[in-house]
């Protein structure tokens, strides 16, 4: 009778292995409460997510134009710098070129001006721009008033010569332009 023991047990053992698979659920039903309650966690975990990379591209993408815009806000203040440096070059030259006169070496003069020309279109390619000497109204926004005359010949605030050019910078005020004025009192 042992051996019918062992079969019952293998029998029972190979019934318990031989079980038929639940069927599968349809789409959208959950068996268990609990899985809703999870999908809705992680949909909402995802939305989160989701919104948090919106934002880090956002906050990256505006990090990205802010640093190009102060790199050319540097490059530019570099670029300005230096044609503040050489304007005081380009000044000695004008006066050097006003100053020649007939005992002057004709070659020596052709050639400062040569040199002078070839400054002052590097220096525009680069965005200098002079202030028209033409205005003949003081603004001191644009110029520096160096001396001031007492005169009737001249309407108030008037400029009567220009003693050094001022310059822009790319649309910038680099150099403010020195005058004498007319004033009227």
């Amino acid at each position: 009778m042992q051996a019918d023991n062992e079969n019952t047990t293998i029998v029972a053992e190979d019934a318990q292995h031989e079980r038929p698979a639940d069927p599968p659920e349809p789409a959208g039903i959950s068996a268990h409460p609990s899985d809703a309650a999870e999908r809705e966690r992680l949909a909402k975990e995802k939305a989160e997510y989701q919104d948090l990379l919106q934002r880090r591209q956002a906050e990256f993408e505006n990090y990205r134009r802010r640093s190009e815009r102060e790199r050319g806000e540097l490059l530019e203040f570099a670029a300005m710098d230096t044609v503040k440096a050489l304007l005081p070059v380009l000044d000695d030259f004008e006066r050097a070129l006003k100053a020649g006169g007939e005992e002057v070496d004709k070659d020596y003069s052709r050639g400062m001006e040569l040199i002078y020309q070839r400054l002052y279109e590097a220096l525009k390619k680069l965005g200098l721009e002079p202030i028209a000497s033409d205005v003949p109204v003081f603004n001191p926004h644009i110029h520096h008033a160096v001396e001031m005359v007492d005169t009737k010949d001249h309407p108030d605030e008037t400029i009567l010569e220009e003693y050094q050019r001022g310059y822009y910078f790319k649309g910038r005020l680099l150099r403010p332009a020195m005058v004498k004025v007319a004033v009227n009192r």
